[in-house]
């Protein structure tokens, strides 16, 4: 009987050895697993994180790009306005070019008019004052 209780209590102490290896081995693969699980939700953290900035800055870019193709719209409207003032601006250029010109035409022959008579006047009160002696 005490062979037999003195192998059982080998065997009982050989399965403790190995239930406490197996502890060992199991803790430790807990362990690694706890890290390699904290260091994965770290990273999955940090990639929604980025994916957040990310995110944001598409946001930014697209409001941006709204807001500058708005900007060019209008810019575009004035453009378009200031050209039609400057077509409108030619027209009226012309004309008073024109206006001047024709002007310009009556002035002349006025002023050769008055030329004329200024001379006609002159030459006749010129002869009159000679008839006078003076």
């Amino acid at each position: 009987d005490r062979a037999d209780l003195r192998r059982r209590v080998r065997d009982m102490e050989q399965k403790l050895q190995r239930e406490r290896q197996d502890h060992r081995d199991l803790s430790h693969q807990y362990k690694t697993m706890q890290t390699e699980l904290t260091n994965k939700v770290k990273k999955l953290e940090q990639e929604v994180s980025q994916l957040k900035e990310d995110l944001l800055s598409q946001e930014e870019l697209s409001k941006e790009k709204s807001e500058r193709k708005q900007e060019e719209q209008e810019k575009d409207v004035i453009i378009a306005d200031l050209r039609q003032k400057l077509d409108n601006m030619s027209d009226y250029e012309k004309i008073l070019h024109e206006t001047l010109d024709s002007l310009s035409s009556q002035l002349s022959a006025t002023r050769q008019g008055w030329e004329d008579e200024s001379a006609t006047l002159h030459q006749k009160y010129k002869e009159l004052l000679s008839e006078f002696g003076l």
